[in-house]
């Protein structure tokens, strides 16, 4: 496989990912009854929107086509859609947990991809930055689940 084809790879997977993000807290925000964290689900759902519109221009820049939002598979989506489970107790620490297994597996996703440190400079500019949101969410997710417990 070249290597622009496995890059695009990669990227996809780590769009696949955000799809799968972005999908688990919309569902997060559906069925919290807290307010802020209904919010904060809200936020970080349109943030990972973002970040699969950033990566679609990535892949499209290497000549590949972005896989669509109806593609979710992987282990990543199996994470996420493990959330459908908790939301009929409505129990927000339950919840708050499986986004931090979410969010730890999707730092995992950007550690990987970061190790090839000959990506192109846009690329990796854009993976850090991406990463780093996603480390601040993390901590912030861990921190409300102390409220909560």
């Amino acid at each position: 496989m070249k290597y622009t084809e496995e890059i695009s790879k990669k990227l996809n997977e780590l769009l696949i990912k955000n799809y799968d993000a972005e999908k688990g807290y919309k569902n997060a925000a559906e069925n919290v009854d807290n307010h802020r964290l209904e919010r904060f689900f809200e936020r970080m759902s349109k943030e990972r929107s973002e970040f699969a519109r950033e990566l679609k221009v990535e892949i499209e820049r290497f000549g590949d086509t972005p896989k669509d939002s109806g593609s979710i598979k992987g282990i990543v989506h199996r994470n996420w859609m493990s959330l459908k489970s908790l939301f009929a107790t409505n129990d927000e620490e339950a919840i708050l947990e499986e986004v931090i297994r979410g969010e730890e597996n999707s730092l995992d996703a950007y550690y990987d991809m970061l190790r090839d440190r000959s990506l192109p400079a846009t690329i990796d500019a854009l993976l850090f930055k991406q990463r780093n949101a996603i480390k601040t969410t993390l901590e912030s997710v861990k921190r409300q689940e102390e409220l909560v417990s």
